[in-house]
């Protein structure tokens, strides 16, 4: 071998040398930065060196993370503070993912990948721990605060009338829908964290439709006209001439129902001066005596409509509280009603 030869083969392996300590000493100079294309939680922290990958992921990991958690619904707003939810996510431990990630492979390949503007394309995810109990205490509260029972349609009456009230609609919230956006939303930490809340319609039990069905028959009374008014299925059907109490023994105002019903009933006279020397005395059903005629229907304990044979009275205040019909009219009004009736006097 001739010297110039020698020389040469010296020279190459002296370049060989040289080349691979700098490449050793350019890997180890990169060991600290986060390869281009190492994504953590969506952020990209290529070039970044721990720290500054810390602060990276402080400021759009763990800040979101660190707001109220707000759910609108019309016009209120619920509000989840942040410290409730015990919010932790392992941000060191994908940062040492992160750095594996970016030494993946041997020196020459990491090296060369290095030198030609290669990427790993390692997306690492945050783990986020939080309060599932918060979330749950704050789900409830929130059903709690927008609950809208339906109401049911039902009647308005007046002394002369009656009026439909209309069924309303009511809501509950979907909570187990909340539920899994609310977790959805903690769990990727980023998002608008203000959520709608969507609710169920719940319907009523009697529909406006379905009203006049729920009242076959209504009684009215116009103490002021001594007007008794049959109703059915909220229509006008009849209207009868009565006679109500006499001063000091006014009929009740108010609404009732009819709690029984009589042929021919037992008088127990009031005991009171209005009753005379009938005071406190009970005069059996039919009798001549008895001013109770043909029929009863109870209104209020002591309260009735009956028959009378004093048809001079109908249309004036006479009785001791009751109201008084014809024999014909309340022998006709009986077989028309039945017993838990609604009656309104006015």
């Amino acid at each position: 071998m001739g010297r110039k030869t020698q020389v040469a083969i010296v020279a190459v392996v002296v370049l060989l040398l040289g080349g691979a300590v700098a490449a050793y000493a350019y890997d180890g100079a990169q060991k600290d930065t986060i390869a281009d294309g190492v994504t953590v939680a969506g952020v990209d922290l290529s070039g970044m060196n721990r720290e500054e990958a810390t602060q990276a992921l402080a400021n759009q990991v763990l800040a979101p993370q660190r707001k109220p958690v707000a759910v609108k619904f019309k016009k209120e707003t619920f509000r989840l503070p942040a410290k409730e939810l015990k919010i932790r996510a392992n941000v060191r431990a994908a940062i040492d993912q992160a750095f594996e990630e970016s030494r993946e492979g041997s020196l020459p390949s990491r090296v060369l990948r290095e030198v030609t503007g290669g990427e790993v394309n390692a997306a690492i995810p945050v783990h986020v721990a939080y309060s599932k109990k918060a979330v749950n205490q704050f789900v409830k509260e929130v059903a709690d605060g927008i609950v809208k029972e339906p109401v049911d349609a039902s009647v308005s009456a007046g002394p002369a009338s009656l009026s439909v009230v209309k069924a309303e609609n009511g809501y509950k919230l979907r909570d187990n829908l909340l539920s899994e956006e609310l977790n959805s939303l903690l769990d990727k930490g980023r998002g608008s964290r203000t959520l709608v809340a969507k609710v169920n319609v719940t319907k009523p039990a009697v529909t406006t439709e379905e009203v006049a069905s729920k009242y076959p028959t209504y009684l009215t009374v116009d103490q002021s006209t001594f007007q008794l008014k049959l109703w059915k299925n909220l229509e006008l059907v009849k209207t009868y001439t009565v006679a109500l109490g006499a001063e000091g023994y006014g009929t009740p105002s108010g609404l009732y129902n009819i709690q029984s019903k009589q042929v021919d009933p037992v008088w127990t006279v009031p005991n009171s001066d209005w009753a005379g020397d009938m005071a406190g005395q009970t005069v059996p059903g039919g009798s001549p005596e008895n001013p109770l005629k043909a029929r009863w229907l109870g209104v209020n304990g002591s309260v009735g409509i009956h028959g009378t044979s004093e048809d001079y009275s109908l249309g004036s205040a006479a009785s001791h509280g009751c109201i008084r019909m014809g024999v014909d009219d309340v022998i006709d009004l009986y077989d028309r009603v039945d017993v838990g009736t609604p009656i309104y006097i006015g």
